[in-house]
């Protein structure tokens, strides 16, 4: 089978070159078009070839390189990649390959990526955006790229100009993290720690991302309805907590911002009518994702009256359960664990018990049910949310496609 590609697809692989990211929403086709483009105009193969004027569809590339695919643990251990293979008859094992042992496919997580740093004369496929800051990932990123051809998939590549710093340098823009820092970035005088204000000469860095940039537009076969439920919260526990700075749970003194926020949060997504929203919402979607950021909200997710027959799984860092094969089914999913690397088409509706801080991870976690190969045309969404001002000021940063900011939404009460 000759993996076919859509119009905005051969676009996009027309338009790669090594170092850029290929940019799509989630369910574009990211995986498939990066490898094309693997398959194309790194190892010089043909797809489509009889569209071409050929005898077959299917011309094996005739200067091959080893292919590295790093990507989530989920992804690895699931073997999404592996069927993302087969239709270019590539495969990990050199058995199930037609380049046998010409060819070596690597695939593993992000978690490994520093096993992979005397690696030369290879190409790489970089899974999602995970180089972000100084970390072990991004100085293990930039020296594979030194050796290597590269490029990354993305549904969101950076909500700040620091996100691209590690990219910027692996394609030759900056030397190093400081050279950048100290060009384009203006620090707060009087944050007690650094703390960036604002960026100089952003049209030149406009024009180093749109350089590497390649999007894939496509037309989506699936419109989105996303509904949300206004609930009550506890005012007076609320209160108290921002007023005494008391931790009502463990009976002592708030002691960061974090701990304040955290139990700012507790008050709120623990109220009772979020639960019966929940029901409520099963009633209509039998099969049904929920997302969740706290253990407290699992625990409270686990014990509701679900609609008799519904089976219960779970994905967090600590349970790895499949999606029930069940006509009843609630699928629980703790967003740092689940919001990317894993579709699912057998439902059309996705409940956010609450909110995450960040636009990139609720966007990532929509993209969970949007795919190009779903049977739903109408997708469903559904999030909770109450009037407290914690609640209302992370809706307002989601809606205007930015992340929550705590530590400066608690300094006007400090």
């Amino acid at each position: 089978m000759v993996p076919k590609l859509d119009q905005a697809q051969i676009n996009a692989v027309r338009q790669l070159r090594n170092g850029c990211i290929l940019c799509g929403e989630v369910g574009s086709g990211k995986s498939r078009t990066g490898l094309a483009y693997y398959f194309c105009k790194v190892g010089g193969g043909i797809l489509n070839g009889k569209d071409l004027g050929l005898e077959q569809d299917y011309v094996p590339m005739d200067h091959p390189k080893d292919l590295y695919i790093i990507t989530t643990a989920r992804k690895r251990d699931q073997l999404e990649w592996d069927s993302e293979l087969v239709p270019f008859l590539l495969a990990r094992n050199p058995k199930d390959s037609y380049y046998g042992d010409r060819v070596k496919v690597v695939v593993d997580s992000w978690n490994n990526i520093r096993r992979y740093v005397d690696v030369k004369g290879a190409f790489f496929l970089f899974d999602e955006q995970k180089v972000v800051g100084s970390g072990p990932w991004s100085k293990a990123f930039i020296r594979i790229s030194r050796n290597n051809e590269w490029i990354f998939l993305s549904a969101t590549p950076g909500d700040v100009w620091t996100d691209y710093i590690s990219i910027f340098i692996a394609n030759g823009f900056y030397r190093k993290r400081s050279e950048f820092l100290n060009r384009h970035a203006v620090y707060n005088r009087y944050s007690k720690y650094p703390r960036i204000d604002r960026f100089l000469e952003t049209e030149h860095l406009e024009k180093l991302r749109d350089s590497i940039l390649v999007n894939i537009d496509y037309q989506k076969p699936t419109e989105r309805h996303v509904h949300a439920y206004t609930v009550g919260y506890d005012r007076e526990l609320y209160r108290t907590i921002m007023m005494k700075r008391w931790n009502p749970y463990k009976e002592k003194p708030i002691e960061s911002v974090s701990e304040l926020g955290y139990l700012l949060r507790h008050v709120v997504n623990s109220d009772p009518e979020r639960g019966q929203i929940v029901i409520d919402i099963q009633k209509q979607h039998e099969k049904l994702i929920v997302f969740y950021k706290f253990n407290y909200e699992l625990e409270i997710l686990k014990n509701l009256e679900y609609l008799d027959g519904t089976i219960v799984a779970q994905w967090n860092g600590l349970e790895h359960e499949p999606i029930p094969n069940s006509e009843k089914w609630v699928y629980l999913v703790q967003y740092t664990a689940g919001a990317e690397g894993w579709n699912c088409t057998q439902t059309d509706t996705i409940l956010f018990y609450s909110l995450d801080y960040s636009y990139k991870t609720m966007e990532q976690a929509m993209g969970r049910i949007d795919r190009r190969n779903t049977p739903y045309h109408d997708l469903y969404y559904y999030t909770i949310r109450s009037k407290a001002p914690i609640d209302i000021a992370i809706s307002r940063a989601l809606k205007q496609k930015k992340n929550f900011n705590e530590s400066r939404f608690f300094s006007k009460y400090l």
